[in-house]
């Protein structure tokens, strides 16, 4: 059972780890970010304002489930 546990909690975390990569990279930095990437008319039709606060919540979320899983899977190997 806790080698199934085991396997589940790295596949989250990697998961998890690509997915932060590709958030991170989508938000804007001295650009304009992910309201660039789709141009001027799709960024405003967007909101672009509403797709960087999202944004910014699901890389929160996927920063937090990444650390979390990196600490059960030190509490898992640990022997």
């Amino acid at each position: 059972m806790r080698d199934i546990i085991t396997i589940l909690t790295v596949i989250i975390n990697v998961v998890a780890m690509f997915s932060l990569i590709a958030g991170v990279l989508l938000h804007s930095g001295q650009g304009g970010g992910l309201s660039d990437m789709f141009g001027g008319g799709g960024g405003a039709a967007l909101g672009s304002a509403a797709a960087e606060r999202n944004l910014n919540r699901i890389t929160t979320v996927l920063a937090l489930s990444w650390f979390l899983t990196v600490i059960a899977l030190a509490m898992l190997l640990a022997e």
